[in-house]
């Protein structure tokens, strides 16, 4: 006997349709920070809110978990594990952002 194998699904973070190939959404010389500056800011701002709903729902099947109203231990290590990747694809694209900030305040002018 087998048992059905489900799909995990691996969630995608949401940059407000933020492309790096769009040259709508990137501040020309004259332009201020007012137009792209805050897309960039607010999709930001969306993702991490995404990372803390996630922790969010984490918590909670612990919760349920440790009263024993969990229905399925299957359900929190999914969360679990989906919490956990988004996570650490946040600190790396934080630590990316980092790098390429010092990079650029080490270039000479």
């Amino acid at each position: 006997m087998t048992s059905p194998i489900r799909p995990v699904r691996i969630p995608s973070i949401d940059f407000g349709g933020v492309n790096a190939t769009e040259s709508s959404t990137r501040a020309t010389p004259g332009e201020t920070e007012t137009g792209a500056g805050n897309s960039f800011a607010q999709a930001v701002g969306d993702a991490l809110s995404q990372v803390n709903q996630l922790d969010t729902a984490v918590d909670e099947l612990a919760r349920r978990a440790a009263v024993g109203d969990l229905d399925s231990v299957s359900d929190f290590m999914v969360a679990a594990t989906e919490a956990q990747l988004t996570t650490e694809i946040t600190v790396a694209v934080r630590d990316r952002a980092i790098s390429a900030f010092n990079d650029i305040m080490r270039m000479q002018l």
